[in-house]
């Protein structure tokens, strides 16, 4: 009876609306609903664009202007080389001539200077004498002047004796009572063992480079050198000054950073002023910055938001034709089902037909979207596996390789825990927590991910990778020692920007090792899980609790750090009883790695070490 009843309401005539009378509803509904969405959304969203636009700008500003400012430092740098070369010569009319074609023919050098490191040996000059003439001044300026840089550290005179191939200082020499001067100083020559024997300071005018930064814009551009002080702004009085600009956040940023560029939102607080910046860093050590005041930005947002205004006005306006249009036929709706078909012959398949009528159309539409969730369906569950189990794994299981059962592999496994988490958890809410842990391992896994990891399972903090399961590499090994110096770097940054926000910095302890485990689904037909068991597990488990007693976030098995001793900077940490094991398991830690020269590079944060503690699984051997 019940079936019957269905049955019989399904086939109840529906009631029809008329088109006429929804398209009065629909027209009256998108003129309210236009205009208050505009009322509420316009300014965020302006502004956001306006912020984005600036943002880009800057960071284009800032590397064109680089881009330009390399060029011609480089330039000044290889002429500078010619001529200073050409004062080691011994004096005669070949070289006088020269030293002219160069130097004297090229009015942005002021002066050159060859100082040797031989006892008693004079320093070799040469001077745009008609240039200082214009500000009355004669060759005994550049002894002051040498003298001033010096006393005032101006230039680092012994550093260059000191510095290695490829060292170069640029500095703005610009002393009260002298000519505008920028100074360009690099070692010359070396003797049979290696050491500078000679060192090259060129004095250059500094117009040249100030031209390139005096426009003046809505971007303020101006360029640092490798301490800080202005080489070049929009306000000469500044750059004549010398004036340092190290505290200014952008700066101080762009100094303390590895990275070529980077972007800053930043507020300074001499000018009292926010400000979105970008700074580019020169092969050279000068580094051109590009900012540009919220101010300025958001004006911009206010004249963009009253010319969304009009232009709602006038979508309104057109709204309402098309309504007209829309009631003499249904071609329109029509038409757009047809775009959406084709959307969707591409492989697209977000996308939906919204018509929601009680007609013909209607019902097309509706058989239309319930195409499109049987499509997506597919979509849907390779997403949600991916989510679980990673992509590679996923891949599998949808392909139906993956069945019970399991294999054993090769594989390096990964295990990291957060420090004195049960403390957190007490002295915090369980918001806070899980915004902690989300924030904490959306960064992780992806860091596993890029390097070919896959994330086993989460173990309330702590987290579990694996490398060579389902899929192995020949350099899985080196991929997960190379995701734990990752998590290290980026560990240190994200406690960066929690401190600014007042929260605790994070602590972590990871442990990898490599060895056989049993890879497989395990579990029954109704519920399974893809995962790697074996004494290899449980072992990189027990060397990730090493870490509290050995007072680092990163040890290594004996058996991995083989592999990894080419590639990776590994020292012996000690040994340690565990559980299970009759023999001492001995570990290693990890400072670095080695570049392509094969020259180390250390990866170390103020949390990679830390004081010893102790796990009562481990025992310090």
């Amino acid at each position: 009876m019940t079936g019957n009843s269905e049955i019989e309401v399904s086939m109840k005539p529906r009631i029809r609306i008329p088109i006429a009378f929804k398209l009065i509803f629909i027209t009256v509904a998108l003129l309210l609903g236009v205009s208050v969405w505009i009322a509420l959304q316009s300014t965020d969203r302006f502004e956001q664009i306006s912020t984005d636009r600036e943002e880009q700008a800057s960071r284009d500003q800032s590397r064109a202007r680089a881009t330009e400012v390399e060029g011609l430092l480089l330039s000044y740098i290889d002429k500078t080389k010619v001529i200073g070369a050409l004062l080691l010569k011994q004096k005669g009319e070949e070289r006088d001539r020269s030293i002219e074609l160069t130097f004297g023919r090229d009015k942005d050098f002021v002066a050159v200077e060859v100082l040797s490191k031989t006892p008693g040996a004079s320093p070799l000059r040469v001077v745009n004498e008609a240039y200082l003439k214009q500000y009355k001044l004669d060759q005994s300026f550049m002894d002051s002047l040498r003298s001033a840089q010096r006393m005032r550290g101006l230039v680092h005179i012994e550093e260059l004796f000191n510095g290695k191939d490829g060292y170069i200082e640029i500095r703005n020499s610009t002393v009260e009572g002298g000519a505008p001067l920028f100074t360009v100083g690099f070692p010359l020559a070396k003797d049979e063992f290696g050491n500078v024997t000679d060192v090259v300071l060129a004095e250059l005018r500094l117009d040249r480079l100030q031209k390139a930064f005096s426009a003046i814009s809505e971007h303020t551009q101006y360029l640092v050198d490798s301490e800080g002080k202005l080489l070049a702004h929009p306000d000469e009085a500044k750059v004549l000054k010398g004036e340092s600009m190290r505290e200014v956040p952008i700066v101080k940023a762009a100094l303390a950073s590895d990275f070529k560029q980077g972007q800053l939102h930043f507020k300074d607080q001499r000018l009292n002023q926010s400000f979105t910046g970008a700074y580019t860093k020169t092969a050279i050590g000068v580094t051109s910055i590009a900012v540009a005041s919220d101010e300025v930005i958001l004006e911009a947002a206010r004249s963009v938001r009253r010319e969304a205004f009009y232009i709602a006005g006038r979508i309104v306006s057109v709204s309402l034709f098309l309504m007209f249009l829309v009631s003499i036929t249904l071609t329109s709706p029509i038409e757009k089902l047809a775009e959406l078909t084709s959307e969707v012959a591409k492989g697209n398949f977000n996308v939906r037909a919204l018509v929601s009528s009680r007609d013909e159309v209607g019902q097309l539409g509706e058989a239309f979207n319930q195409m499109i969730l049987g499509l997506l369906e597919r979509d849907k569950v390779k997403n949600m596996f991916s989510k679980f189990h990673g992509s590679s794994v996923t891949e599998d299981l949808m392909k139906g390789d993956l069945q019970l059962g399991g294999s054993k592999k090769m594989v390096t496994v990964f295990f990291s825990d957060i420090r004195d988490f049960t403390k957190f958890s007490e002295g915090h809410t369980p918001e806070q927590v899980v915004e902690m842990l989300n924030e904490y391992f959306e960064i992780m896994v992806k860091i596993i991910n890029v390097n070919g990891g896959v994330v086993d399972k989460f173990i309330g903090d702590a987290i579990m990778a694996v490398w060579g399961a389902p899929k192995a590499t020949e350099r899985d090994s080196q991929n997960a020692v190379k995701a734990a110096l990752a998590m290290r770097m980026a560990l240190a940054e994200l406690n960066v920007s929690r401190s600014t926000r007042g929260k605790v910095p994070i602590k972590i302890g990871m442990g990898v090792h490599r060895g056989e485990a049993i890879s497989g689904t395990i579990g029954s037909t109704e519920r399974m899980e893809y995962t790697v068991i074996g004494d290899t597990v449980n072992q990189a488990s027990r060397i990730e609790a090493s870490t509290k007693s050995f007072g680092t976030d990163l040890l290594l098995s004996e058996e991995l750090a083989e592999f990894a001793k080419e590639e990776f900077i590994v020292e012996v940490a000690g040994s340690v009883e565990v559980k299970g094991k009759s023999e001492p398991l001995k570990l290693f830690k990890v400072r670095g790695y080695f570049d392509a020269e094969k020259k180390p590079v250390l990866l170390q944060t103020e949390y990679s070490d830390y004081e010893a503690g102790h796990d009562a699984k481990v025992k310090v051997a």
